[in-house]
C-alpha cells in the first residue's frame, strides 16, 4: 500500500527533472541558435525570462533570423540595443498559451512589450493567433504572418513555440496609413493637423477608410474646411476601447468626437454603421485599426448596412477622378483583401485577419521594425 502511495510521488519527480530550464531548452534546439546568440547580449532580459512563470516564447528559427538580418530593418536594427530589445519582448506572450489553446476564432494575446516608445496599450502591445486548419499562426504588425512550426516545447516557465518569421512590432497609426496604402487617411490627417494627436492616443479602435472610400465621396470632401474635416476624422476614431474583431458585437461606441456609431454583427461581417470592414485587426502602436469601405458621416449617424451603395454615409456625394488628400503622401504599400474561397470559413464567419495580407515593399521594412517610433 506504501508503494502505490509513493509510486506517483516518485513518477512526477522524474517529469519535474526532466523539465528543462529555458537556457537548457534553447541549447537543446539547434534551429535556434541565432535566437541564442541574440540572446546572449542581453543578460538581464534573459535572467528575467529564465525566472518568470506562465509565459509563452515565440521564437523565431535560424532561417527566420537570417531574412530579417538580410533586410533593411534587421541591418539597422544591429546598432540599435533598445529597439532589439523591445523586439524580443515582443516575441514573449504573457500566460501561457499551448497550440491547443488557439482556435479559428483570433484571439489577442498581451506580449512583455510595454515599452511606450513602441506600445501604448494597456496590459502590453498584442499578438493576433488562431488555428488555420491544422496550423496556428501570429499574425503581428501590418498583418505580418508568421506560423508555427515546431510547437509545445515546455519549460520550467510556461511553453516555447518555434515560428517561421521573426514578427514586427506594430507601428503608429501615420506610419501604418501609409504602410498600407491608406494614403488618403494619412493625407486628410495630415490636412487637418491631428498626426500627432491620434499617434499619441492610447487604447483606441480606428474605422480607416480606404483610398476607394474617400474617392468615393470626392464631391464632398474638396470643400470641407479644416474644422468640418476634423469633425469627420475624429468620428472614426473610438477612444478607451481596443475593439477586435472577435470582441465587437452589436452594440453601439462613443468615438472622439462625441458622437456615437452602431456596430452591426451581419451574417459574419462587422459594419460600422454603413460601412463594412475589409480589412480587420491590422495592430497598431496604440490599438488596432480595421479597414472600412465607406467614410463615415457625423452628421449621419442613422447610417445602416446597404450592400448596393457606398455613399450611404454622404447623400448626394459623388467621385472623384483622384483619391482626394493624396498630393505628396508617397504610396509604399498595399492592403489587398482576399478573395472568399482563400479564406478558411471560420475565419471569415469569424472576422479573422487569415487570408488578409498586407504586401510591403522594402521602404515599409524599415518602418516595419521600429513599430511606435516611427511618425
Amino acid at each position: 500500500m506504501q508503494l502505490k502511495n509513493l509510486l506517483p510521488l516518485a513518477l512526477g519527480a522524474v517529469a519535474s527533472a526532466q523539465t528543462l530550464n529555458l537556457t537548457q531548452l534553447l541549447a537543446s534546439q539547434s534551429s535556434l541558435s541565432n535566437l541564442t546568440s541574440l540572446l546572449s547580449g542581453y543578460p538581464s532580459l534573459v535572467s528575467a525570462l529564465g525566472s518568470a512563470t506562465g509565459i509563452t516564447i515565440l521564437a523565431p528559427n535560424n532561417a527566420a533570423f537570417s531574412t530579417f538580418l538580410s533586410s533593411t530593418a534587421g541591418k539597422a536594427a544591429a546598432s540599435n540595443s533598445g529597439l532589439v530589445e523591445a523586439l524580443l519582448t515582443y516575441h514573449v506572450v504573457n500566460g501561457t498559451y499551448p497550440a491547443s489553446a488557439f482556435k479559428t476564432t483570433p484571439a489577442f494575446v498581451p506580449t512583455l512589450l510595454t515599452n511606450t516608445t513602441y506600445a501604448n496599450v494597456t496590459g502590453g502591445q498584442r499578438v493576433e493567433g488562431l488555428l488555420n486548419g491544422t496550423s496556428v499562426e501570429i499574425f503581428s504588425g501590418l498583418l505580418s504572418e508568421s506560423t508555427v512550426v515546431t510547437a509545445d516545447l515546455n519549460f520550467t516557465g510556461g511553453v516555447l513555440h518555434i515560428i517561421d518569421t521573426v514578427l514586427t512590432i506594430p507601428e503608429s497609426d501615420s506610419a501604418t496609413a501609409v504602410a498600407a496604402n491608406l494614403t488618403a487617411l494619412a493625407g486628410a490627417l495630415t490636412t487637418a493637423n491631428l498626426v500627432s494627436t491620434v499617434d499619441a492616443l492610447s487604447d483606441i479602435t480606428i474605422f480607416a477608410p480606404s483610398n476607394a472610400a474617400f474617392a468615393a465621396i470626392g464631391s464632398a470632401v474638396g470643400t470641407l474646411s479644416p474644422a468640418q474635416l476634423t469633425q469627420i476624422l475624429t468620428y472614426h476614431v473610438v477612444p478607451g476601447t481596443v475593439g477586435y474583431s472577435s470582441l465587437l458585437s452589436n452594440t453601439t461606441l462613443k468615438t472622439v468626437n462625441g458622437a456615437s456609431l452602431t456596430i452591426t454583427i451581419e451574417n459574419g461581417s462587422i459594419f460600422v454603421n454603413s460601412a463594412k470592414v475589409i480589412v480587420p485587426n491590422v495592430l497598431v502602436a496604440n490599438g488596432v485599426v480595421h479597414v472600412i469601405d465607406q467614410v463615415l458621416n457625423p452628421n449621419n449617424t442613422a447610417a445602416t448596412p446597404n450592400p448596393t451603395t457606398t455613399t450611404a454615409a454622404f447623400s448626394g456625394a459623388s467621385s472623384a477622378s483622384g483619391v482626394p488628400f493624396t498630393s505628396g503622401v508617397t504610396q509604399s504599400g498595399t492592403v489587398t483583401t482576399p478573395s472568399p474561397s482563400s479564406v478558411p470559413s471560420s475565419s471569415r464567419s469569424s472576422g479573422a485577419a487569415a487570408g488578409v495580407r498586407v504586401l510591403p515593399t522594402g521602404v515599409v521594412e524599415m518602418g516595419a521594425l521600429l513599430g511606435g517610433a516611427v511618425v
